[in-house]
């Protein structure tokens, strides 16, 4: 393909070589004005597809040499309307250049209808197709990561094909889902079975996130955590159009922990021997399988050995175009990524067609469809125990098989490549068919001008499923099969009808929605074991001994009505109220329906007659909302007491009986969020600084809580509307033009957010909720442990400090403050009393920083991302001192012994950490996120080969972070041995990617 395009770029340009000579050229003088005569100087004229150009001088004037009768000049100049003009027979041209507010006039997306985004009053952030075709991922919101202000995204893993989490303002919830409500196209995934992970980015043309109580109430029950409307791409009237994207990729570990040397490793063993006792099965190593690759001076790098370079690429193709009636955009797209730990892949194969016919003058109708496959299957090692391997355990038998515990006899940890020797499927299969029908009645009866109905109407069907087989090979000696399968349909049907009326300097528009949404989910699990062989695996699971098989569905319902007014004066008042009623069916008869008002205030300071002469000033526009928003909080059947099946034997047989298994609870309702948002949107110097300033307070109220209950009950918890949360911030993005000239230009774009969330009741008896780690007036997520302040040195022991402080206390063990006893001052001894709010699991603010360069043809754009004042406990300093000598460990992390009398690590003593202290760390780190070049081969190079665009690009992301984390990376996910989910212990990963945009 690049061999193809470069000789068809060596074939164009040889060409327009050949007849350039034949063709004139001549110069070009002229003055560039205002719309009141004024003369602009600095304005760019370019000859449009090259980089020849001149700039406008003091007066406006301006001389192009070397210019041709048939070249068209573009005329650009920051905040004004940009022009093209065709050069033809004229040498003098008059070019009159408009004011061209930036953003302000853009239409933005806002939920059952779109809006010019001076006339919002709610508060809305936007993410520009531009920087979507610009950043290559696999999934969208990857590319908003640290560009949109109250939005965090956080990449928890960087397993092929997982999501990352996504939390709009902070949240305010204790227990129900923070997830913000995602919409694609007028038709809901969230809820309804669907991810973002389904949506091929290349499909998409524009993203809104709705943060506030006035731009999310039209949700209501559904935007208490924020709303992602999504809306992909559709084709315009113009002849076919046929779009190629693609790129191929390279990854690796974003950082690599340096384990510690086989010298190391040694030293340990021995200090384990010394204070725990630990034996030598042949010193110095410990372990038998140790000794031969000991003697033999062989070692292994288990990281090494668990990992590859991994490579994705990604190839759409595109056609998109139409006719008078009919627009239509179909896309393919294929995504492969081989992970940078084995076995771990994924494959997404997507299918898209979005079709629009004007089928009457008053009668349009259309279908935004898509077809998803998802292929995770192969068995993946684990990186958990490659950590802990030593690095003279044994990799394989002398059959060539994989030895089974490296490190025998010690059996806690095994070859972390045996799952590699399975061959799991993890599949699934997704079906969207969505259409609309959209009328306008003034084109059937005039007086009816204004008036629109349009119904969005959607179904999907997600099937899913995994297989897997486990043998001798990983150790089960008898073999265990097992396939889940499952199956999500559901619907979506709205009907929204919208009138339009102005009058004069009066702008009144009128929304009204009636939707229903149902979702059917049902799955079913088999697992049978005890085989004769390991060749039969799960396609003939009757061959198993012994087999159990379990099943489950459940129904969701809602329905919803929802009335909005938008009204304006001249542009400069806004006001808009929304009134939402839903209905769900998690709720108990009587309790079913909650309604959600909001309000909002708009005033665009600029247009009064005041501000007139007020010149740099560009934008100025105040903002002020309050609503309500709901969250149901909780799955289906919460309100019902349930009962679940149990074997019990009886008679001298095994007998099934019905128990009652949770209480429920019919007087459930709604958890409610009331929100206020105070914003100011700004700009000056015709745009060149331009951005949005919000203030917000948000409360949550009737949180869904699991209350607990006396064990004479029966049962341990209910769930109850109990507790009350509050969050408040700051959001500020911040848009500058700090270089415009002919050939360079150089933009920054600056986000930043500030949250602070407090619980503000639990129980009602102003009591904490220390179990669960909730405490009154401290944040929703906060570190409470003992304060470190040292270790304890010999010294300290043999003259006695400890004895009325710790008295348990050995050298080497982590020493904590006395800080508090049940008296409240301390009282020499360590208790749960002496344990404080160290910090907060959610970062205190957060930013990102993005500088544009470009230079003729190239672009170049920095995105630097910060995340600040979060804590997290550290498993992998806070792993059990007995582990640490036993097993291999990441270098950085040291221990205390007699000789080096550290006072920041404790021995290797299994109780060194007497008081289970978790070592919590902030986890703070800067990240050099995306660095992308791009370049747009010249237009006059195009022509003659019949391509209409061409890119080139080179993209880095993850490719540095500073931190002072000890670890992978400061937002790997917290596992640790025994846990059971392994899996999901994988690190974020540098990526380098090299891609091509080809239009035809």
């Amino acid at each position: 393909m690049a061999l193809a395009l470069m000789l068809i770029i060596v074939h164009g340009t040889a060409a327009f070589a050949g007849s350039g000579t034949a063709l004139q050229e001549k110069s070009i003088t002229g003055r560039v004005v205002s719309t009141s005569g004024e003369s602009i100087p600095g304005v760019s004229i370019l000859v449009k597809g090259t980089t020849h150009g001149t700039i406008s001088d003091i007066d406006g004037n301006f001389t192009l040499s070397d210019v041709r009768s048939e070249d068209i000049l573009v005329f650009s100049f920051i905040g004004m309307k940009e022009v093209e003009v065709t050069v033809g027979d004229q040498t003098n041209l008059e070019v009159t250049m408009e004011d061209a507010v930036i953003g302000v006039d853009e239409v933005v997306v806002v939920g059952y209808g779109t809006q010019k985004k001076s006339d919002i009053t709610g508060s809305v952030s936007s993410v520009s197709e531009e920087r979507l075709a610009k950043i290559p991922v696999s999934n969208v919101m990857q590319a908003v990561q640290g560009a949109v202000s109250g939005v965090s995204v956080t990449q928890v893993s960087s397993i092929p094909g997982e999501a990352p989490q996504v939390l709009v303002r902070g949240g305010g919830s204790l227990t129900a889902s923070t997830e913000p409500y995602v919409v694609v196209d007028g038709i809901p995934i969230s809820k309804m079975g669907g991810s973002i992970n389904d949506i091929n980015p290349n499909d998409i043309k524009s993203i809104e996130i709705l943060k506030d109580a006035s731009a999310t109430a039209i949700y209501g029950m559904n935007g208490a955590n924020g709303v992602i409307l999504i809306t992909t791409k559709s084709g315009k009237s113009s002849k076919p159009t046929i779009k190629y994207s693609g790129y191929l990729g390279v990854e690796e570990f974003a950082n690599i922990p340096e384990m510690v040397s086989t010298d190391e490793l040694l030293a340990r063993y021995a200090e384990g021997n010394r204070i725990n006792g630990s034996p030598l099965y042949e010193a110095p190593v410990k372990y038998q399988y140790e000794v031969e690759n000991y003697k033999n001076g062989h070692t292994i790098d288990w990281i090494d050995e668990v990992s590859q370079t991994g490579i994705q690429q990604n190839h759409n193709i595109s056609i998109s175009g139409g006719s008078e009636n009919l627009s239509y955009y179909i896309s393919g797209d294929l995504l492969d990524q081989k992970g940078v730990v084995k076995g771990y892949n994924y494959k997404r194969n997507s299918i898209r067609t979005n079709i629009d016919a004007q089928v009457t003058s008053y009668l349009k109708i259309g279908t935004n469809s898509s077809i998803v496959y998802h292929n995770r299957d192969g068995g993946r090692a684990n990186l958990l125990n490659a950590e802990a391997m030593s690095p003279y355990g044994r990799m394989y038998e002398d059959d060539g098989t994989y030895t089974i515990y490296p490190m025998f006899g010690e059996t806690l940890w095994a070859n972390p490549m045996l799952p590699t020797t399975t061959s799991p499927e993890r599949r699934q299969f997704n079906v969207n068919l969505n259409g609309f029908a959209y009328v306008t009645f003034g084109d059937i009866w005039k007086p009816l001008t204004g008036l629109t109905y349009r119904l969005n109407a959607g179904h999907s069907t997600i099937q899913s499923r995994n297989s897997n087989y486990t043998g001798q090979s990983v150790n089960d000696l008898l073999g265990t099969a097992t396939i889940s399968r499952s199956e999500t349909q559901a619907y979506t049907i709205e009907n929204i009808l919208r009138y339009d009326y102005d009058v004069n300097k009066h702008h009144i528009d009128l929304t009204g929605v009636y939707s229903s949404q149902e979702r059917v989910y049902n799955t079913n699990w088999a697992q049978a074991s005890d085989f004769v062989n390991d060749e039969l695996g799960w396609d003939r699971m009757q061959a198993g001994a012994s087999s159990s098989v379990s099943s489950y569905a459940d129904r969701y319902a809602a329905i919803s009505q929802m009335g909005r007014l938008n009204y304006s004066y001249d542009s400069r008042y806004l006001f808009t109220v929304t009134v939402r009623r839903d209905g769900s069916s998690v709720f108990a008869d009587g309790m079913k329906y909650g309604t959600f008002p909001s309000v909002a205030l708009g005033w665009n300071i600029r247009h009064e007659g005041f501000m007139a002469n007020a010149e740099k000033i560009t934008n100025l526009k105040l903002r002020l909302s309050y609503g309500k928003s709901g969250n149901e909080a909780v799955s289906v059947y919460r309100t019902f007491t349930t009962m679940a099946d149990r074997q019990i034997p009886f008679g001298g047989s095994t007998n099934i009986a019905m128990v009652t298994d949770r209480l429920g609870n019919s007087d459930l309702s709604w958890e409610t969020k009331e929100s206020f948002n105070l914003g100011l949107d700004f700009g000056f110097f015709n745009n060149r600084i331009n951005g949005s300033l919000d203030v917000y307070s948000a409360n949550n109220s009737d949180l869904l809580l699991s209350r607990k209950l006396p064990s004479a009950s029966g049962f341990g918890s209910v769930t109850a509307n109990i507790g009350e949360t509050s969050t408040k911030g700051i959001e500020l993005t911040l848009n500058t033009v700090n270089v415009a000239t002919t050939n360079f230009k150089w933009n920054s774009s600056i986000v930043f957010s500030n949250s602070k969330s407090e619980i503000t009741e639990l129980y009602g008896d102003g009591l904490d909720d220390i179990g669960s780690g909730w405490f009154l007036g401290e944040p929703i997520g906060v570190i409470r442990d003992y304060k470190k302040i040292g270790i304890w040195q010999e010294d300290e022991i043999t003259n006695g400090d400890h004895l009325d402080w710790d008295p348990v206390a050995k050298p080497g063990d982590v020493k904590v403050a006395d800080i508090s006893g049940p008296d409240g001052v301390p009282d020499g001894v360590i208790t749960d009393d002496d344990r404080v709010i160290l910090g907060q699991t959610a970062p205190k603010w957060t930013g990102g920083l993005t500088n544009t360069f470009a230079y003729k043809n190239f672009t170049l754009n920095v995105f630097i991302q910060t995340v600040q004042g979060a804590m997290r406990n550290n498993s992998h300093i806070g792993m059990a001192a007995d582990e640490i000598e036993r097993r291999n460990s990441f270098a950085e992390i040291g221990y205390w012994t007699p000789e080096n009398q550290s006072n920041e690590w404790r021995s290797l003593n299994k109780n060194s950490n007497p008081h289970g202290y978790g070592f919590p760390v902030k986890n703070n780190f800067t990240r050099i996120k995306d660095i992308t070049l791009n370049y747009d081969v010249p237009q006059h190079l195009l022509d003659k080969a019949g391509i209409s665009a061409l890119s080139l690009y080179l993209s880095g992301r993850n490719l540095y972070t500073f931190t002072d984390w000890i670890g992978w990376d400061p937002e790997e996910r917290d596992t640790q041995r025994g846990w059971n989910n392994w899996e999901i212990n994988y690190p974020a990963v540098r990526t380098v990617v090299f891609g091509i945009n080809l239009t035809l």
